[in-house]
């Protein structure tokens, strides 16, 4: 995503961990923040980014625009503020990129937790086909150690402790 900015590679990665368009991801992290608290964080950050970011990279980018347009040779004061715009569009942009990667964090924290929560369930689902196929034996399939013969009938007195 080249021309993509920082807001719409938020969106897109905030859709595609969540599965749902961005409308209906901040309905419900606003109507039920305690239900997803990682939707709520991802939404939070995707909103610093809308409101300080993202708006600081184009409000740079269009003061060095216009500060170096073509045909235009800028005065001696304006190379301050040329080179000021300059440092402070590099401090967006990392705030830009320092948010798409907390983004990015969270996303990642989800699919650890999606992740753990099934590990469980996948732990006892490989045990129960371990057991299976200990305990039982392939049609046809002849054992490998015959089993002890049952002894049938009441058991013996045998020598008590005093006798």
């Amino acid at each position: 995503m080249p021309d993509a900015t920082a807001l719409d590679q938020a969106t897109t990665m905030i859709e595609e961990a969540w599965g749902l368009p961005i409308e209906a991801l901040e309905s419900i992290a606003v109507r039920r923040p305690t239900d997803d608290p990682l939707l709520r964080s991802a939404m939070h950050i995707r909103s610093a980014l809308l409101v300080t970011a993202d708006s600081s990279v184009a409000v740079h980018q269009e003061r060095l625009r216009a500060l170096t347009r073509p045909g235009h040779a800028p005065a001696f004061y304006d190379l301050q503020r040329i080179t000021s715009s300059a440092a402070d569009l590099r401090v967006a942009q990392a705030e830009s990129r320092t948010a798409l990667q907390a983004i990015s964090h969270v996303v990642q924290a989800r699919e650890a937790a999606a992740t753990a929560d099934r590990a469980p369930a996948t732990r006892l689902a490989q045990a129960a086909v371990a057991r299976s196929g200990r305990d039982h034996h392939v049609l046809g399939q002849v054992p490998d150690q015959a089993a002890p013969p049952a002894v049938v009938g009441p058991p013996t007195p045998g020598p008590g402790p005093g006798r």
